[in-house]
């Protein structure tokens, strides 16, 4: 496959897009590629483009490089179509998470209210995934449908069931953690091993190998010499912080990435029921939620700022250096048959992990190459993990799914009662009905009779 087409959709997300174009120019067999940025936002996408442009020309790399606000213009003979696009914005997430804490919701285990994966934010997640589908199987048929946009656990098991035929594969960055627990016991990150099984924002550390030998014992030592003082000076919500290291003495198994932390819904709930709760753990979802969304912000204001300022050297504020993200090379991988073992989001069909459905998505390695993605079984998890798994991982989306597929309002209410903050239905009742009141969930109201 030579010059090959790579269609973003959501190119003005700030934190996705400016790591892309680092990593495409810095893999030579891109060089000649196409890349089509769609946007619905004009300012973003001109930004962005503008970016990706003059990034491409000071590195002298030969791209193709396009805009356009309508996706179905540019998916046409596309190979790669990545997903990183929000449909309702961060505000309608936050005006929602208000009402909420109006009737007593916390963060803190709440995976489907106080979280990004809200279910008033699914629900336009799920109606856009539908149309990008449709139309890459109408223009594209054969490309890969790479989605990285939330919520991936859902979003890869609803895409999965009702489009066989296609090529879909999530990817999310929270398996990345493991290199995060590797520099905090003080290991060269290129000296370690490990297989991370589980489902997207629920994946624990089951093979932990430093230069051959289990690393387990290492992360022992470090708890018993070094944690108390590593736990003065982290930051709240630290993924090696006494919230995950009190569930691998209760599990048996070191939560990865965004297993226990905000980004992942700040599972469990019992580490949260109070502020004096929060702080015996070092957490503080509240704070970290704040952070990341101002540290959006100022990313978007950086990107404008050099993207349209002819003065500012464009590799000299954002250096070439690869990302570490792997979406490129599982693209590298799939055209031009580089085989890696890569961690990718894609259905259980090959019982990857056993006890998780067949049907249902699941995180794994997978060897990634020209065949396609092949998924790769792991030992599984033990079952004291594995129930958690299906009871506040997989029971949740699959009422959620039903309830979306269906229309059926009462299926939406009962998954709200499923939230571990929810006291009572006419608790339930309320925060719902004052979800779809709000005006601009019109075409929700009418989804949900």
């Amino acid at each position: 496959m030579e010059n090959i087409k790579i269609v973003v959709i959501g190119a003005g997300s700030a934190v996705f897009s400016l790591n892309l174009i680092r990593d495409i120019c810095l893999t030579p067999s891109l060089r000649g590629a196409t890349i089509s940025l769609v946007d619905i936002n004009r300012e973003r996408l001109n930004a962005i483009y503008a970016l990706f442009r003059r990034y491409s020309e000071e590195l002298n790399v030969p791209l193709n490089i396009e805009k356009t606000t309508n996706r179905r213009e540019v998916l046409k003979d596309a190979d790669f179509v990545i997903n990183t696009a929000l449909a309702a914005g961060h505000h309608r997430l936050k005006e929602g998470w208000s009402i909420a804490e109006k009737y007593g919701y916390r963060f803190g285990g709440s995976l489907h209210i106080m979280h990004d994966e809200a279910f008033w934010i699914n629900f336009y997640q799920f109606r856009l995934f539908e149309e990008i589908m449709e139309d890459i199987l109408d223009l594209c048929p054969n490309a890969w449908y790479i989605q990285l946009a939330n919520p991936v656990l859902a979003g890869i098991t609803y895409l999965g069931r009702k489009y066989p035929e296609a090529k879909i594969v999530g990817l999310c960055h929270g398996f990345k953690g493991v290199y995060h627990v590797a520099n905090v016991l003080g290991l060269d990150a290129k000296d370690i091993s490990f297989e991370a099984p589980g489902v997207n924002h629920f994946i624990w550390l089951t093979h932990f190998y430093y230069r051959g030998e289990n690393a387990y014992p290492l992360l022992d030592e470090w708890i018993e010499r070094h944690a108390t003082e590593y736990w003065k000076q982290c930051n709240f919500s630290d993924a090696m912080g006494p919230k995950a290291i009190n569930l691998y003495k209760r599990f048996g198994l070191l939560p990865i990435g965004d297993t226990c932390t905000p980004g992942g819904g700040s599972w469990p709930f019992w580490y949260h029921v109070s502020k004096d709760v929060e702080e015996k753990w070092k957490e503080d979802p509240r704070s970290w939620w704040k952070n990341y969304f101002s540290g959006l912000e100022q990313r978007v204001n950086k990107i404008f700022e050099v993207a349209l300022n002819l003065d500012i050297k464009v590799t000299t504020v954002f250096p070439p250096k690869k990302s570490g993200e792997i979406i490129v090379p599982l693209i590298e991988s799939l055209a031009f048959d580089v085989p890696r073992v890569l961690q990718v989001n894609i259905l259980n069909t090959g019982l990857y992990v056993p006890g998780i459905p067949q049907d249902f998505e699941v995180e794994v390695p997978a060897l990634v190459s020209k065949k396609g993605i092949q998924g790769i079984r792991t030992t599984g998890l033990p079952k004291r993990i594995l129930s958690y798994l299906l009871r506040d991982r997989i029971a949740p989306v699959e009422i959620e799914l039903e309830a979306y597929e269906s229309g059926d309002k009462d299926m939406l209410l009962q998954l709200i009662m499923m939230d571990p903050w929810t006291k009572s239905e006419e608790q339930a009742r309320k925060l719902l009905d004052d979800i779809l009141s709000l005006p601009y969930h019109e075409e929700m109201r009418r989804h949900y009779k």
